[in-house]
């Protein structure tokens, strides 16, 4: 962590801050608001709040994780944080030898409610201590995007529970199972064979259902020859994965194979062509370009992928009006997709890691014409 930390001392001088604040917007019990708190300090708690100066780091947290946090975080010192932000945030500062300084946040870590606590705090301390707060650029999340080596191993096996959870279900459909129980059986496999939980509520969707690209699984029984979106992931140790494979129960018919052979060439097109230093727009285009060849560039209505670490959607965007740069480093999806109203849709999506300019696909579960 003194290596995140490091880097994050350099940026914060780069943009004349004197700390950096980070919390979350809400208590963390689900493990999907608080990942820069985690990157920085290593603590999985749902409740806390960093202050990193240029030669100090707190991290202030109550009663319930006061252990937790020097386990976690031996990096910072323990500052135990009791009642609302607005009853100690003065304290802390003034031990961080903040006053009149500059501290800085990422507006994804703050909400108004707790914005307007530290502001009457700091309004009602001396004047000569008080500190600027300041909303700064997304210092923290701009590192996240870049992942280290240890990262990518957490990411690959996040990755391989997925991959063996979909492959060990999806093997096992048939016509009657519902919707539900496809999802709930991933779930059931993914948990028993190492995920913390999933990544995201699993998407299952036949048929025509399957239009809808976040469709949510229903009690609807699966019939013969239905197309299956199933869009699933996983957390471990903290990271998540993202894959999404359509197949069919029973034998597809024409439309399907002719429609599924345009995504997969689109998918296959962008994990060819993306490289470093592309922009996330022309990322997109590139599968985007040949679904529309095939005269379905309507039914493409999403970005091509995201970023994906401690948080299933994060840095950087590949879709229309993006302005991310694609570096090595970045873990990022490909999933293109066509969507037909009262038909159903196809969406294929491979996890990938971008490496030595190029992308390299780390999902392995099988498509339907490999």
């Amino acid at each position: 962590m003194t290596d995140r930390l490091t880097r994050l001392r350099e940026k914060m001088e780069g943009v004349n801050l004197d700390a950096f604040l980070v919390g979350a917007p809400g208590e963390d019990i689900f493990h999907v608001d608080a990942a820069n708190r985690r990157y920085l300090s290593g603590f999985s708690g749902s409740m806390g709040w960093l202050l990193i100066t240029r030669d100090a780091a707190f991290i202030a947290v109550d009663f319930r994780y006061f252990e937790q946090a020097e386990k976690e975080s031996p990096a910072f010192t323990l500052f135990q944080a009791n009642g609302g932000i607005e009853k100690w945030f003065a304290k802390l500062a003034g031990e961080a030898g903040l006053a009149g300084k500059k501290i800085g946040f990422e507006s994804a870590d703050m909400t108004v409610q707790a914005f307007q606590a530290i502001k009457k705090a700091i309004a009602e301390m001396p004047e000569a201590d008080r500190p600027q707060l300041l909303a700064a650029p997304p210092i923290i999340q701009d590192l996240r995007a870049i992942k280290e080596p240890g990262e990518v191993e957490l990411l690959q096996r996040a990755v391989d529970v997925g991959d063996a959870a979909f492959v060990a279900v999806s093997q096992r459909i048939e016509p009657g199972w519902t919707e539900k129980k496809v999802a709930w059986e991933i779930e059931k496999y993914a948990r028993e064979n190492g995920a913390e939980h999933m990544s995201f509520p699993t998407i299952v969707a036949a048929g025509p259902h399957g239009a809808m690209p976040h469709a949510q699984p229903r009690d609807h029984a699966i019939q013969d020859g239905d197309p299956v979106v199933i869009d699933m992931g996983v957390i471990v140790d903290g990271y998540c994965s993202d894959l999404t494979r359509t197949i069919v129960v029973g034998k597809p018919d024409k439309k399907f194979l002719e429609i599924y052979d345009i995504v997969l060439a689109a998918q296959r097109t962008a994990e060819e062509l993306i490289t470093a230093g592309m922009g996330g727009e022309e990322a997109h285009m590139l599968a985007h370009n040949v679904i529309a060849e095939a005269g379905y560039g309507e039914n493409f209505g999403h970005g091509l992928g995201h970023g994906v670490g401690l948080l299933i959607h994060e840095a950087p965007r590949l879709a229309r009006m993006s302005k991310d740069e694609l570096k090595d480093g970045m873990i990022v999806t490909v999933e293109p997709g066509i969507y037909i109203t009262g038909w159903g849709g196809i969406r294929i999506e491979d996890q990938c890691v971008i490496e030595n300019g190029k992308v390299r696909v780390m999902s392995t579960s099988p498509k339907l014409m490999d």
